[in-house]
């Protein structure tokens, strides 16, 4: 089998996941939860949020960071948002059976993006100022407040060397990063790239805020898992989800000559701008059909060939109908022969790491031979008319599976996975 592309570019492997969602730590805790159609949304407890029109989450349950901490002290150093993206990146290099030596830590680079960043220290350390004043602002407050730390931690967990960036992009964050980690293989330039998101924003502010702008749903906080309802005629707004999704992506040649399991291989990727609103999507989802259409023609492929969307589908009445549209758009007659499910439904929305974390939904329907549903159809849109693979998991033997992810500002980021 060859290593390159047909255009002369290198292959890319995936070769390694681990995940940090609503259902836990872990691989396995995810992916039994979103095959089984499990929702992870809970009524939030961590703080009181009765004072808030939308009081549901889906937020990991506390856990000892400290064990994917070379220094233990260093897991109490850094807020959430860096814990966990060191405890998806251990997970992921475990799976992957890759140590970054030496020799291999100037051809490693870490792309961990997010969204927002460090809300936590946001919120406590304003707060703090307010009441003592900014000298007694806590010395850490930069470093945990910047939304390129978790990255920097990670390069410095893991002793990887290469370009270490995080992208911010709002929804779309780590679906660019990823994308862009294939582009530096493919490339040449490095051997093996650290690729995912992360986000920990599920609190008072970050609720808030989003509540404010009326984002999230307000209809279902006596029903958690009902909340999150894409493509339903029922859906009023997304539900919050947190948590890190990474993703070790290899030269194949590279992988293949150490041994290492391949899982999936990255095949296409396109960002593009609707120039539209800064959070509504243009009706008619131009920007996303561009972002699909340049992501098949990235890959090599036609949409025929595509067997499986895991869309954005955040449960939003304009963003999943301009989706479902973009989609037909593309796939004429082939989108009613697709399999679209959005696993938001399940592990909320987690903003700047929700390509990464759908991204292993998308490797996971490959080796599980099936693709997890969209839970909560109960109630038909004349206007979202596709097989959204309801509440049930279908099976699946398709070769190229699509993730879709669109954010605030009019941001989008097409991946294009290949079974291996």
């Amino acid at each position: 089998m060859s290593m390159l592309r047909e255009d002369g570019s290198r292959r890319v492997a995936v070769t390694g996941m681990g995940v940090v969602s609503g259902y836990g730590v872990g691989l396995d805790a995810f992916t039994e939860g979103i095959f089984a159609g499990r929702s992870a949304v809970t009524k939030i407890t961590a703080w009181d949020a009765s004072a808030l029109p939308c009081q549901i989450a889906a937020r990991p349950p506390d856990y000892d960071a400290s064990v994917y901490f070379k220094n233990p002290k260093d897991a109490r150093r850094f807020e959430r948002v860096t814990r966990y993206a060191v405890t998806a990146t251990r997970q992921a290099l475990e799976q992957s059976g890759l140590s970054i030596s030496e020799e291999l830590a100037d051809d490693t680079g870490v792309y961990i993006c997010s969204g927002i960043g460090g809300l936590d220290t946001f919120h406590e350390q304003l707060y703090r100022a307010k009441e003592l004043g900014a000298m007694k602002l806590s010395p850490f407050f930069i470093v945990n407040a910047i939304g390129n730390m978790p990255g920097g931690v990670v390069s410095i967990e893991t002793g990887a060397r290469g370009p270490s960036f995080c992208v911010v992009s709002a929804c779309a964050s780590s679906g660019h990063g990823i994308g862009e980690a294939m582009r530096e293989i493919r490339s040449g330039r490095m051997k093996v790239m650290l690729a995912g998101g992360t986000e920990a924003s599920c609190n008072e502010i970050g609720i808030g805020g989003f509540s404010t702008m009326q984002a999230v749903t307000f209809d279902f906080n006596d029903t958690p898992e009902k909340g999150s309802r894409p493509f339903d005629a029922r859906r009023s707004g997304f539900v919050m989800g947190e948590g890190s999704a990474v993703l070790v992506l290899e030269d194949w040649e590279h992988a293949q000559a150490r041994g290492a399991k391949i899982l999936a291989e990255v095949v296409g990727y396109a960002a593009t701008s609707d120039a539209h609103h800064f959070t509504a999507p243009p009706p008619d989802g131009r920007g996303a059909v561009s972002a699909m259409r340049r992501a098949l023609a990235d890959a090599g492929i036609s949409a025929g060939q595509i067997g499986y969307i895991n869309a954005h589908g955040t449960s939003t009445p304009l963003g999943d109908k301009a989706e479902t549209q973009a989609i037909k758009t593309v796939f004429g007659e082939h989108a009613y022969k697709l399999k679209v499910s959005s696993t938001k439904s399940m592990h909320g929305h987690m903003l700047g790491a929700a390509a990464a974390i759908e991204s292993v939904a998308c490797i996971s329907a490959f080796q599980r031979g099936e693709v997890p549903p969209t839970i909560n159809q109960e109630e038909a849109d004349p206007e979202c008319d596709l097989n959204y693979v309801p509440n049930r998991a279908q099976p699946f033997d398709g070769e190229y599976a699509m993730n879709n992810t669109f954010g605030f500002g009019g941001h989008n980021a097409v991946v294009i996975y290949k079974k291996v």
